[in-house]
């Protein structure tokens, strides 16, 4: 990180009060501990108004070096693997007045932020959503974020999801049986559910590795910036930071 904001700096021709390795630090502080502005003003001996600059400044130029969604499906597309795992989260935020009922996630009974998320057969991240409001449905969130359709055109690649994700309009779309009313789930049904689950649950290492980074504990902030910050992580998680 010092070295990208070194050279953003040479670049841009921007000064700054600190060292771009003081920057480097400041900023994982606020993503990898959760330090609020207010102690790393204490601790950097800068301005409020600094610190979220500099905190913004670094964020944006990590997340600004992840691959896009078609980057990530046709990188992935090249390798030997034919299957990806979709699965979703919703980062907790503090409750926001104005947006109480959008914000709202009933699922998880509190106030949230909904990504989306991809990883491969062992459970590594490739790429990740931008924020939607926690009302928001997997399914939907999908939908949006044309995970689906762009799915349907690699052709050769499935993804295995949750229930949260029955009814996608996609053959390569792997889901759940879902148990008749009133009647039991055939035998046929329920091993190829346990097969799925199986599968699926490597997936939950994505998601596991990403909130290790305290910033998500329960993210203070502008909930628009949850997509952003967590793309920034994915990037310094890549990175082997």
């Amino acid at each position: 990180m010092t070295a990208l904001l070194a050279d953003d700096r040479e670049r841009h021709g921007n000064w700054r009060k600190v060292p771009a390795r003081d920057q480097a630090l400041l900023a994982l502080a606020h993503l990898r501990n959760g330090d609020t502005y207010t102690r790393l003003v204490e601790g950097f001996q800068v301005g409020v108004a600094t610190v979220c600059r500099y905190v913004h400044e670094a964020v944006a130029l990590l997340a600004g070096r992840g691959r896009t969604l078609l980057a990530a499906v046709w990188i992935f597309a090249w390798t030997q693997s034919n299957f990806l795992i979709l699965d979703g989260t919703v980062i907790r935020i503090n409750r926001i007045r104005a947006h109480n009922r959008l914000y709202y996630s009933g699922k998880h009974k509190h106030h949230g932020v909904n990504l989306q998320g991809l990883m491969d057969p062992y459970g590594r991240m490739i790429w990740i959503s931008d924020g939607l409001p926690g009302s928001t449905h997997d399914i939907t969130a999908a939908r949006s974020h044309n995970i689906l359709h762009l799915i349907n055109q690699a052709e050769t690649i499935y993804l295995y999801a949750d229930k949260g994700y029955v009814g996608g309009e996609s053959e390569q779309l792997l889901t759940p049986r879902k148990k008749p009313q009133n009647a039991e789930l055939p035998d046929a049904d329920k091993e190829k559910n346990r097969s799925l689950s199986a599968t699926r649950a490597v997936g939950e290492r994505g998601f596991a590795v990403l909130k290790n980074w305290h910033v998500l504990d329960r993210y203070r902030g502008c909930p628009r910036r949850v997509g952003t910050i967590s793309q920034a992580i994915l990037v310094l998680t890549h990175e082997g930071i």
